[in-house]
């Protein structure tokens, strides 16, 4: 199977993005907690390419993940400048690019969606929605009990990888925004997703 030129590009803006990242961080200790999850599940992808193949539709969300990753550990997120901005200018309690990224998030349950159809027995229907679903919400808790545990070990250290902003309800805010990202992740991208599957396996 020959290597997708779209796929190829996808890796060289991801690549640009973590190398920009990495060049003076607002804490590199914090980055480091931030872009490790990314940068393996990217190492993953990249060693699995010719037995693992995915849909590009797949590799896109994979990248504009990463990217987001890269973009908040650089700065830290609560303080994107964007959302920064958007928080001065709306007057709102926080920044929001926490939010925004665990929203985002949402769109991993169309990667474990098509993991599943593609390496299980599992056919089109309910049951790959709702394992999907379970799945990246419990990648989402997961993520959550790491963010605690570096808490507890570093306490202040870990404010910013924690990015909570004070907030009691950031754990529960993060993963009801990761559900809702998969409820609308798979009701917009399921019907092109199975589309662009059954053209890979031709």
């Amino acid at each position: 199977m020959k290597v997708n030129k779209i796929h190829v590009f996808l890796l060289i803006i991801v690549s640009f993005f973590f190398l920009w990242s990495l060049i003076k961080p607002a804490h590199y200790p914090i980055w480091i907690l931030e872009v490790a999850p990314s940068v393996i599940a990217l190492i993953c992808v990249f060693f699995l390419y010719k037995n693992l193949r995915f849909t590009t539709l797949t590799y896109c969300i994979i990248a504009l993940l990463s990217i987001l990753t890269f973009i908040g550990g650089h700065y830290t997120y609560d303080d994107v400048p964007l959302f920064d901005w958007l928080q001065h200018h709306y007057d709102l309690n926080r920044n929001h690019y926490d939010r925004f990224g665990h929203f985002m998030k949402g769109l991993v349950s169309i990667v474990i969606r098509e993991i599943l159809l593609i390496k299980t027995p599992l056919h089109i229907g309910k049951w790959v929605q709702f394992i999907a679903i379970s799945i990246t919400l419990a990648i989402a808790a997961l993520y959550e009990i790491v963010e605690w545990i570096a808490g507890k070990i570093a306490k202040r250290g870990t404010k910013d990888f924690v990015g909570a902003q004070g907030d009691i309800w950031d754990a529960q805010w993060d993963m009801s925004l990761t559900l809702l990202g998969s409820f609308l992740a798979l009701l917009l991208l399921t019907s092109w997703q199975s589309k662009l599957i059954q053209k890979v396996k031709k």
